[in-house]
């Protein structure tokens, strides 16, 4: 483990910083494009990157149990631990402009696509993922591009009315320092890109030093190492007050709904590029117990987005979840 720990560190570190890079990015471009939009597509597909590579390196290697596992445990930590810590930040002292609650109801899209996608992925699951799953999550991911994108010139729209008295400035001002944040998004996605396969692979050094399970590694390690960049830009968003706040629910909607489309689309191709068209990726007892639990610890953190509003209590409610979800997932195993 004392080998494996300095480079894991050293990783951790480079993707703090793309991380920090890809909010501040973000935040500019939410400036011309809009907060939704922003989160939901270019913040949820840069921060999904780690989880990419995880799924794609465990599905090449025939790990299928990882791959699906490392998925699962995804929506699991940011639905539960990501959401809550975000909701902590944003509505105490710790965020430079506190708020009472966060106002979502404008992610009411968001929220029946991702309750949509998290029952597809569970009732597919139940004969296992082959190529005809793949292509049906691709369909998925690209009707939720496609309407995220139709809502650019809806959100536009209120953003010029509500900032009328002032949109010559702001139109000014997002011209100089649009081609500046766009550079910066994309300095910080390549970051990730870059140090997030040596950042998994001395973790799993780490683990294997350790002794630590794969089923461990999988379910827990695995995902927080996958969704660190997006913790990292949800937690400074939400310190920048209701704006950031907005952004950082988008992100965690949309980054969900990539993993229950996107990111389980590249697990069946993976494991098809290395095996053939005729590869499937098994169901079995374990995966099953482990499919039912996050799927039904998602439809539960969702209700409270439901009613519109999300404080302090919300988040409380979610870090207790969280723990409840863990707990659960490591006691399967011995189940």
């Amino acid at each position: 483990m004392a080998e494996s720990l300095p480079f894991m560190l050293a990783w951790l570190a480079e993707l703090v910083f793309a991380s920090w890079l890809l909010s501040y990015g973000a935040e500019h471009l939410a400036e011309r494009w809009g907060a939704r939009f922003v989160g939901r597509t270019l913040l949820s597909v840069a921060t999904t990157l780690p989880e990419i590579a995880i799924v794609a390196y465990a599905a090449k290697e025939g790990s299928y149990d990882t791959a699906i596992s490392a998925a699962l445990g995804s929506n699991l930590l940011m639905m539960t631990l990501g959401l809550a810590i975000m909701l902590i930040i944003a509505t105490t002292k710790l965020s430079k402009a506190p708020m009472k609650y966060i106002d979502v109801k404008q992610f009411k899209l968001d929220t029946v696509l991702l309750i949509i996608t998290a029952i597809a992925g569970a009732v597919m699951f139940i004969d296992g993922y082959e190529i005809v799953d793949g292509i049906i999550f691709s369909a998925m991911f690209a009707v939720y591009l496609y309407l995220a994108f139709r809502e650019i010139k809806h959100e536009k729209a209120e953003r010029l009315e509500n900032e009328a008295h002032g949109e010559h400035h702001k139109a000014k001002q997002s011209k100089k320092h649009f081609i500046k944040a766009l550079l910066i998004f994309a300095a910080g996605t390549a970051g990730i890109f870059i140090g997030a396969e040596p950042f998994i692979h001395s973790l799993k050094d780490m683990s294997i030093e350790s002794g630590i399970s794969v089923v461990v590694l999988a379910i827990i390690i695995a995902p927080i190492a996958g969704e660190m960049p997006e913790k990292i830009s949800m937690m400074i968003l939400a310190r920048k007050g209701a704006y950031g706040a907005s952004i950082a629910v988008a992100n965690v909607l949309g980054s969900k709904i990539l993993n229950n489309t996107l990111l389980l689309a590249v697990a069946v191709f993976a494991a098809i590029s290395f095996r053939g068209f005729t590869e499937k990726i098994q169901n079995n007892t374990l995966l099953e117990y482990q499919m039912i639990l996050v799927t039904v610890i998602t439809l539960v953190a969702i209700i409270p987005i439901l009613k519109n509003k999300l404080g302090l209590k919300t988040g409380v409610m979610l870090l207790i979840l969280y723990v409840v979800g863990i707990g659960l997932q490591a006691i399967l195993p011995s189940l």
